[in-house]
């Protein structure tokens, strides 16, 4: 069993994109020490830059002792959990691991027809995606008992942030307004991901799994429609899915629908959304984006 000193926490993240990125932020704003795993040339130079130590993903390197916490943000493989593959049997090493957080998504759910979904709800995957987040989540929960450390997995709504919202689409030019009747998407602002990991890196909970999504699941049309009113645009006309022309991958985020509840998030963590639903998030978004 691992002993837990009282060292500063030490977080290691496998993935440092768009997610984890206002996570790592946070934790440096704590004076917490953070690493990162890297693959390009490009992404080690910008990890140090930003305080961050860099550890390279191809495992040649040890991974340091005095880590405490680990969030896991890269998507599984068909041939199943990179990071698994080449650090399981460091991560099982390491003498102070307490908290492990994972980066799932709601798609392990699967269709259930626009009903609402909580943690306890069936997990019935469609798409192949689904299927190999479901299965991570077996396996860094199986890890985390070989460990003793809290295994947290998150499941997440449809990320948005700054660069990457309806307001920007709008602003590009280069939003849809796609429509299948009875369609809702739930959505989650990467800063209420960011909060709800840090109340949980720091709560005594025991392994457990949270949504994290918005409080108003909403047909996406609607949400552009709104960026554009905003922006004071006409909206981009409506286009029945059939005629849309989606790709493979765009054309499959309308074969799941559901209502993802985050009462649970809510009620252990403490956690509440400061960007509940997109009428209160656009409008933060748009002075953002108008600021760029």
């Amino acid at each position: 069993m691992n002993q837990i000193t009282k060292q500063s926490p030490h977080l290691l993240v496998f993935g440092p994109g768009f997610t984890a990125y206002a996570f790592m932020q946070r934790v440096l704003a704590e004076s917490w020490q953070v690493s990162a795993t890297w693959r390009r040339e490009e992404v080690q130079a910008e990890l140090k830059q930003r305080g961050i130590g860099p550890l390279a993903f191809d495992g040649t390197e040890s991974l340091p002792d005095d880590i405490t916490h680990v969030l896991v943000s890269i998507a599984p493989r068909p041939e199943g959990d990179p990071a698994l593959a080449r650090f399981s049997k460091a991560l099982k090493a390491l003498p102070n691991l307490k908290w492990i957080g994972y980066l799932s998504s709601t798609n392990v759910y699967g269709n259930h027809d626009g009903a609402w979904v909580d943690e306890g709800s069936e997990t019935k995957p469609s798409l192949e995606r689904g299927k190999r987040r479901l299965l991570a989540e077996q396996a860094w929960t199986a890890l985390g008992e070989e460990t003793a450390a809290s295994v947290h997995i998150f499941r997440l709504a449809g990320i948005y942030g700054p660069g990457k919202n309806a307001i920007r689409s709008v602003m590009d030019g280069k939003s849809r307004r796609v429509i299948k009747p009875g369609q809702v998407f739930g959505r989650i602002h990467r800063e209420d991901i960011a909060s709800a990991l840090w109340l949980a890196a720091q709560s005594s909970l025991t392994s457990e799994v949270f949504n994290l999504a918005d409080d108003l699941p909403s047909p996406p049309q609607d949400v552009i429609a709104y960026a554009a009113d905003l922006l004071g645009v006409e909206a981009p006309p409506e286009v029945p899915i059939e005629d849309a022309n989606l790709s493979p991958m765009g054309r499959s985020f309308y074969e799941e629908n559901k209502r993802v509840s985050n009462q649970k998030a809510k009620d252990l963590l403490g956690w509440e959304p400061n960007w509940p639903d997109y009428k209160t998030a656009l409008p933060k978004l748009l002075k953002q984006e108008k600021g760029a």
